[in-house]
């Protein structure tokens, strides 16, 4: 079978758990400064903090249409607790990379 929904939803609630994450994270000072090298603003903190539980919130969507709501919650925290691990190796190892989830246009004042 060249198409599989359930895969296709799982691997779009993967992705949009680690985009979650990674928003989280950069919403944090310290993550904000290492990754791009500049204070942010508490605007800047409001938006990625809205942006990363929206981003959660969808991949819960997305388990939820993949599987049965008692296996979508299980699928779910372990995509969290992977994507959080993840991003926080990232951070450690090539925490610049993150920088492609940060949409700037001009100066971030």
């Amino acid at each position: 079978m060249l198409f599989n929904s359930t895969a296709l939803l799982l691997t779009l609630a993967t992705l949009t758990a680690l985009v979650g994450m990674g928003w989280l994270a950069l919403s944090q000072d310290n993550h904000w400064r290492a990754v791009i090298g500049t204070t942010r603003t508490p605007k800047h903190a409001t938006i990625l903090r809205a942006l990363g539980i929206a981003s959660l919130m969808v991949s819960f969507i997305l388990c939820s249409l993949a599987d049965h709501i008692t296996m979508a919650v299980l699928v779910w925290f372990m995509l969290l607790a992977t994507a959080a691990i993840c991003i926080a190796k990232l951070l450690t190892w090539r925490g610049p990379w993150l920088a492609v989830l940060v949409l700037r246009r001009g100066r971030m004042d």
